[in-house]
């Protein structure tokens, strides 16, 4: 029984994960932000709420500096960060969430919700926040990322 579980437990986290995000993603389009892709998600949970340096954002992201240059590169030409003087090194930028970049993640956030409303729905709130609480033991200390 155990080392079936063992087996299963990864497809099962995978399609969760899938599910949830491909969730946040049709939720955001249906909220009006159909121009944003996952990997954009993964980059504003960086920049919030304090903002960051590219290099920050592609140590957090696992990619190079170049690509997530790119990648802010691309969010600034849609409106959804911009670049400030870094506070504390002349040298850096400091990209920082704009409001539409903050209606986008709150947007994300509400989508996020519903698309775990029926997890909690078939569970029941106590099993569902013991799930919770457990996967929370287990989860990784370091930056939630996307696989590319």
């Amino acid at each position: 029984m155990l080392a079936a579980d063992s087996r299963a437990l990864p497809a099962l986290l995978l399609g969760l994960s899938g599910e949830l995000v491909a969730g946040i993603q049709a939720g955001g389009a249906a909220r009006g932000f159909d121009d944003i892709r996952p990997a954009h998600g993964f980059a504003f949970a960086r920049l919030a709420p304090h903002g960051a340096t590219v290099g920050e954002l592609a140590e957090h992201l696992g990619v190079t500096k170049q690509a997530a240059s790119q990648l802010v590169e691309e969010l600034v030409r849609k409106g959804y960060v911009e670049r400030h003087p870094h506070p504390d090194d002349a040298r850096a930028r400091l990209v920082v969430l704009t409001e539409r970049g903050w209606a986008c993640t709150r947007a994300a956030d509400a989508a996020a919700a519903d698309t775990v409303r029926p997890w909690i729905a078939a569970l029941g709130p106590e099993r569902f926040h013991a799930l919770c609480a457990d996967l929370a033991r287990l989860a990784p200390r370091g930056p939630v990322r996307p696989t590319w």
